[in-house]
């Protein structure tokens, strides 16, 4: 099992940037892939974006253009940036480990979550 801890969430305003973490402990993260999910007040958790081991990264529709997903495998960390926040971007953001089925977004290890809040 993967421990998953994130950081860097917070209240910000429409127009503003953030960049989330996810630190990654028990084991090296350079074997599997990752994603970042969020889930809105009464809604379900939707996908944002995920990369692959090998690197090749997928993105929600909703999202692309505006977040983009990194890691650094020497710091064990996965990131998000979210440029352009818009207050339909407020969520619990959460990072997930372990791709069980990677083509419907099932993972195995999950983190507590960031909360987001953008004021308009």
């Amino acid at each position: 099992q993967i421990r998953l801890v994130e950081s860097g969430g917070g209240l910000v305003q429409a127009g503003d940037s953030l960049r989330l973490s996810c630190a990654a402990s028990g084991r090296t993260i350079m074997n599997f892939g990752m994603a970042w999910f969020r889930q809105a007040p009464g809604k379900e958790r939707e996908f944002v974006a995920k990369i692959t081991a090998s690197g090749r990264i997928d993105y929600a529709d909703s999202v692309k253009g505006r977040f983009t997903i990194s890691r650094d495998h020497a710091k064990s960390t996965l990131y998000l940036q979210i440029d352009s926040l818009k207050p339909e971007d407020t969520a619990v953001y959460s990072c997930a480990a372990r791709a069980i089925d990677y083509f419907n977004n099932k993972y195995a290890d999950w983190g507590q979550g960031t909360q987001v809040t953008v004021s308009s």
